[in-house]
């Protein structure tokens, strides 16, 4: 049966997110149970298109990645994909409507890893809409339930969001991106002579998208909110505590929120979205 079929489709994707990001799995688990399956499917089909450029080194990862679009394409045209994954993805994209130019931004975001090492602020602006930002507005097509007026009175703040998560993803990376892809994606950037005022410039980049990122999120239906709230709030601890670290040691390793942090960031999430706090 068919339906045995999508429910294990399901359920990789799930395993897909629990595995790569505890993060985005724990906000996952506070928004409506209606919209679990879909947010599952978006993050999935997001993850394994990052790891072809990301992992995948013994292989022409160009020909993974074109192949992968072909079939994520065909997927949505047939409404089924034996790649389980996309069979989950093409079922949140046909249910509800999201646009073929958000995963046409995406994708092409996706192969810019495949040659770009150093940003201008251009490429470093379409890398972050590609990256970031549509993925962003795909979970908002979720979120709203086909509430089009609503979509687009809260997409520039989904944007918004989506790019200042992206930013602190650079920011935690920028060690491992750096020594591991020789990627910079901060346009103009020498990591090697980076310094404190340029430490603060990307910060306060990052904070004028977070402040407007969270105007919206306030916006979000109740169904929606809190688990996107909890997502903030993790990222929001991330950033404050790169903010506190010297750019020494931000270039030393990954930064990481430790386990236990996390879970007193849950509760004091949970508190403050129950008591209209936010």
């Amino acid at each position: 049966m068919k339906a045995i079929f999508d429910n294990v489709s399901k359920k990789a994707s799930k395993m897909v997110t629990r595995h790569y990001s505890t993060s985005f799995s724990l906000g996952i688990k506070f928004l409506d149970k209606d919209f679990h399956e879909s947010i599952y499917g978006i993050y999935g089909f997001v993850r394994l298109a990052d790891e072809i450029v990301d992992s995948f080194h013994d292989f022409d990862k160009s020909v993974l990645l074109e192949e992968f679009k072909r079939e994520t394409y065909l997927s949505i045209e047939r409404g089924i994909s034996l790649n389980l994954i996309l069979n989950s993805f093409q079922k949140t994209v046909n249910k509800y409507k999201i646009e073929k130019n958000l995963i046409d931004t995406f994708l092409n975001s996706m192969a810019m890893d495949l040659e770009k090492k150093n940003y201008t602020e251009e490429n470093y602006k379409d890398y972050i809409l590609g990256s970031a930002e549509v993925v962003g507005l795909m979970c908002l097509r979720v979120f709203v339930e086909g509430n089009n007026e609503l979509y687009d009175k809260l997409k520039p703040f989904a944007m918004s969001l989506g790019s200042a998560f992206q930013k602190i993803n650079f920011l935690r990376d920028l060690s491992d991106d750096y020594i591991g892809m020789g990627r910079v994606y901060f346009p103009n950037l020498n990591v090697q002579t980076m310094n404190k005022e340029t430490k603060l410039a990307i910060e306060k980049d990052i904070e004028a998208d977070f402040n407007d990122g969270l105007k919206g999120l306030k916006m979000l239906p109740k169904k929606a909110r809190l688990g996107v709230y909890i997502a903030y709030i993790y990222y929001r601890s991330l950033f404050n505590k790169i903010k506190k670290l010297e750019v020494e040691h931000v270039l030393e390793k990954r930064i990481r929120i430790h386990n236990t942090h996390k879970i007193t960031l849950l509760a004091s999430s949970y508190l403050r979205n129950s008591f209209n706090l936010i």
